[in-house]
């Protein structure tokens, strides 16, 4: 189930247009179902190349290798994890899928099976004005939680364990759920191609001039 609300999230992501919008992003921590733990970072590819050239200017990239390389070292020195008040989780090793919108995913190595608090920050792309990241957090047995790291946080969110759910320590309340977000997004999506389809479909049926 996990699987496929990583995947639909991801299409929904690309879908209503946040591939194109550099100040949109998401980050989703997934726990596998070996237990092991990925981090995935989506952006538009002019997020990361404003980023990249904003903090490798001496050292500007010759290949898509290089800004490769550069785009994994500029999320590992602006990412930091900590679980159960303190103890730090390892970023390992990360690739990078370009396009439109570009995804990267990094080995989580660390994360204590019995988590009780788990804290987040993600200051990539604050050199991007407005910029706010969807948090997604996908544990086993767990409720799929969702949260927004933007300014009003400083792209940094505390949370505890309450129950089988994640809630902010600050606020003492749960994230919205992502199955709502789903189904919203999906309806607005189904009306939107409706809308276009009765458009073309008058369209075609104008009486010509002659």
């Amino acid at each position: 189930m996990k699987t496929y609300l990583l995947i639909l999230a991801n299409l929904l992501f690309t879908i209503i247009g946040h591939a194109h919008s550099p100040n949109a992003s998401t980050t989703m921590l997934v726990e596998k179902s070996n237990g092991s733990w990925i981090l995935q970072i989506s952006s538009s590819l002019t997020a990361f190349q404003q980023e990249v050239r904003t903090h490798f200017t001496e050292t500007p990239y010759k290949s898509p290798e290089e800004f490769q390389h550069m785009v994994l070292e500029h999320l590992k020195n602006n990412i930091d994890i900590q679980y159960n008040n303190g103890s730090s989780v390892k970023i390992g090793n990360g690739s990078v899928k370009l396009g439109h919108e570009t995804k990267v995913i990094f080995e989580v190595l660390g994360i204590d099976e019995n988590l009780k608090t788990l804290n987040m920050r993600n200051t990539a792309f604050n050199d991007i004005m407005q910029s706010q990241s969807a948090l997604f957090i996908f544990k086993n047995g767990f409720k799929k939680d969702q949260f927004i790291l933007n300014n009003e946080n400083e792209h940094a969110i505390a949370l505890k364990v309450d129950d089988n759910k994640f809630v902010e320590i600050d606020k003492q309340k749960a994230g919205i759920d992502p199955w709502i977000v789903i189904f919203l997004l999906t309806g607005l999506l189904l009306i939107g191609l409706l809308t276009k389809r009765l458009i073309e479909t008058n369209t075609l049926y104008l009486p010509r001039k002659y």
